[in-house]
This record gives structure tokens, sequence and C-alpha cells, in this order.
């Protein structure tokens, strides 16, 4: 492989690697590269946050105790800010980088939101466990999971009087798309879902008498369907593939949906449904490398945020600093927007995340402030932006330049180009760097972060 196609890879199943990782992959051939990620990612490490205390106040008589249950608010926030701050770190760090990777992307399909601490922890780790697996099996758990059942209402979903959201999303947003199901369809799958609930602490429960053990009839099925059973057959629809195999193919090859491919794609994916196997022919295949999917994908805030850490390892000294800078970017991990999460591509981009996304190096490497100065907006000096007297600061962070400087020893200015660059660089661009100050890779990093080239990969 070259280190174009390396690269690439590892933008798209991970959030790019340092040079010494890169190193380690020089002269292996691309299958060896390929196990190599998923064999890292074969074990699932659960993101954990301690929740003891949390817990010992769930008890069937909360209910009724007004001040019990806003300190459990309270404990509960604190804990869900900790929490971001952990699955961020993670990202960057773990080895496991196609299971965080893939982690991230089910997190903006199956979009849930809860302001409950355990039962986002525990949604969120099913999404890890399950990121590689069976997508039937997958969707089955995540019908069960307590953040779920309470975002889509499907615990006031009761036999005699269903509550069809559920049933909606299941189709709509999660497994086959708008337009291939009827509103029957809707009616009769909401009630194979009745009585789904979950006890105080989240473990789910069937509510034997809320459930319709009656016939349904459903994509032309009659029986006494139970919510498997729904999702069963939803399966047999070759759609589904198609569906979430769209999705696939627009997060990690290009907005831009090549048909071809696409049917492809659906076609490995609808003999198993195994998301590993699907995984592996897309990171297998010629077309993944072409021309026309690098460099052309808009990282997500989170995406953006990474990549700069994994260059220059940044510590955030106070954690509302990294909220805050995703609430600016418009990406606040396990805060998604609505029920269809983050539309991506270009939606990242506006009149009020463009500018921050371009100064977020300097801001964060070099402690400058936001300008919106039209000419030699990326001109100022090194040395101007890390002048530490400054009497504010937009994040408190640590970083670390002597790591940079380990990694990229050795490295010419051309070659730094190459290693941050996914995207080719056009030639007003070209001879705009040739008129900048590089007395340090330092500084030349940062300028090169804060080029609108760096937002794709």
């Amino acid at each position: 492989m070259t280190q174009q196609d390396i690269q690439h890879l590892y933008w798209r199943a991970g959030f790019g690697l340092t040079p010494k990782q890169y190193a380690l992959k020089t002269q292996d051939n691309r299958d060896t590269i390929i196990d190599g990620l998923f064999k890292a990612s074969e074990i699932t490490t659960m993101l954990d946050i301690d929740t003891s205390d949390f817990e010992e106040l769930l008890t069937p008589a909360l209910a009724k105790d007004a001040a019990k249950r806003k300190l459990i608010r309270q404990i509960s926030t604190k804990k869900l800010k900790t929490y971001n701050r952990l699955w961020l770190n993670r990202l960057e760090t773990s080895n496991q980088i196609l299971r965080e990777k893939m982690t991230l992307f089910w997190a903006n399909h199956f979009v849930c939101r809860d302001n409950n601490i355990l039962f986002v922890k525990t949604f969120n780790n099913t999404l890890r466990a399950h990121a590689l697996g069976n997508f039937g099996d997958f969707v089955k758990a995540i019908s069960k999971e307590a953040a779920m059942l309470k975002y889509l209402n499907n615990k006031q979903n009761r036999k005699l009087k269903p509550n069809e959201n559920f049933a909606r999303e299941l189709m709509e947003l999660f497994m086959l798309g708008e337009g291939h199901y009827t509103e029957r369809d809707i009616k009769e799958s909401a009630r194979a879902f009745t009585g789904y609930n979950h006890t105080v602490k989240g473990q789910f429960v069937l509510r034997k008498r809320q459930h319709d053990y009656g016939i349904k009839t459903f994509f032309g099925n009659t029986g006494r369907f139970s919510g498997d059973d729904i999702i069963d057959i939803i399966l047999q629809q070759k759609q589904c593939a198609r569906f979430i195999c769209q999705s696939i193919y627009k997060y990690f090859v290009n907005e831009t949906i090549n048909t071809e491919r696409l049917e492809e794609l659906a076609t490995v994916f609808f003999k198993d449904y195994n998301i590993e196997n699907l995984m592996r022919h897309l990171f297998m295949s010629d077309w993944f490398y072409s021309e026309e999917n690098i460099g052309v994908k808009i990282k997500s805030p989170i995406e953006l945020l990474i990549g700069i850490g994994k260059t220059v390892p940044i510590k955030f000294n106070d954690e509302k600093d990294q909220l805050k800078i995703q609430k600016l970017l418009g990406q606040i991990l396990l805060n998604p927007p609505n029920v269809a999460g983050w539309k991506g591509g270009k939606n990242w981009i506006d009149s009020n995340t463009l500018m921050l996304r371009l100064k977020l190096p300097s801001i964060l490497l070099a402690n400058a402030h936001i300008s919106i100065k039209e000419k030699g907006e990326f001109e100022d000096s090194f040395d101007i932006y890390n002048y530490r007297k400054r009497p504010s600061r937009f994040a408190n962070v640590s970083v670390d330049w002597n790591n940079f400087e380990e990694q990229f020893s050795g490295y010419s200015s051309q070659e730094l180009k190459t290693f941050l660059m996914a995207s080719k660089l056009n030639k007003g661009t070209e001879n705009y760097l040739e008129t900048l100050n590089k007395s340090s890779h330092m500084e030349l990093c940062v300028q090169l972060m804060s080029l609108p080239e760096y937002q794709m990969c």
C-alpha cells in the first residue's frame, strides 16, 4: 500500500495515525494491515464510569421523592459530562480504533439521547459491543435498551393503546428508509413491541399484561409476532441491507453514492448481515482507494478535534472547554440534535463554524484569539500565537510539543505537509504556503492545520 492508501484507510477506519504507527506498516501489504485493524478490535473494552452512588438512589419509591429525584438529576448531569470526556479520550487513544470508529458511526444511526447516566452508559456500550457483529442481533438489543425505550416512547406502547413512534423510526431511520413500508405496517409492528419496558435500573422487562399477543399481519406475513419477529421479517428485505450500506458508504467512502458500488456492498451484507464482513470487503476493495474517494470527506467536529490531538497531544485542563468547543462546532457527544442525528457532510460547515474550524489549531496549540480579519489570518508568527501573558484564554490546555517533535523528527517540511494533508492542495494554496514563515515544524504544523484543505480527509 502507498502512504496515501494507508493514511486514507486510517482516517476512514479511525482518526488518522502517528508517524510511528505509520512506520510499522510501511512494509505490510493490504491484507496484513486490514487484518491488523480487525484483530485489534476483536475484544470489546467497555467504556466505564462509576455509577454506584447513582444506582443507590434508584429505588421503586423514587417517584414519590422529589428531593431525591433532584439529587439524581444533579449527579447524572455531572457524570454525563465526565462520560463525554472519557469517550472523547477513548476515541483518541484506543488501540481498538475500528471498533471505536464504528461505535461513533452507530451512535449517529441508532440515535438516542437520555439524561440518565446509567442508561446512557449501557446504551453506549451496547453500540460498542455490537459494532462489528451481526446487525439483526444489534437491532434486537437496541430495541430493548432502556434509553431507547424512553427516547422513542415505547414505554407508553401498550395493548389496546399502541404508541407507534418506535415502530415508525425502526423502519424509517434504523432499517429501511422512508417510503419502504405502509402505515399499516407501522400499526401492526407497533403491536408487536407493546409491553416493552425496563426496571428502574434499566434492565429490560416484557410487561405481559401490556403485550398484544394477537395475530398481526406485517409485510405480507401473518402470525403472533413479537418485536424480534418483526425485526427478522424486515431483515428479509434486501432494502434493509441496501439502506444500511448507503449510510456506511456515505460515512466511510463518499457522500456521493456510486450505485454500482452500493449494490455490491448490499449484496455482501444481505448474505448474513455480518458487519465485520461488510467492512472488511469495503476496506479490501480497490475502489475504496481510488482518487475520487480520497480527501473528499469533510471531517466531523469530533474527527477534526481528535485528528489535531493525535498529531499534537492536547490535555484539556477544564472539561468545560471540551464541551464548549464541541457545542460551538456543532457536535456534542451523547447529545444528538434530534432523532435523525447529525446530517454530516456539508452541513458541518456554516458561517458560524467555518472560522472556528480554521482557527481551532492556533487556538488550541498556540493560544490564539479568534480573529475575523480578512487578510493575514494565518500569517501571525508562532511567537505571537504562543504569547502566554494574555489576560484570557479560549481554552485552558496543555500542549505536548515534545511528543510532536519526537514523532516528526527527521521529517522535511514537504513530508510533514504530505503526512497532514489528505486533500490535494491547489496551486494557489501551494503558492500561499511558500510565502509563510516556516522557521519551525511547530509553526508549519499550525499553518497547515489552519488551511481549508485540512478540513478534509
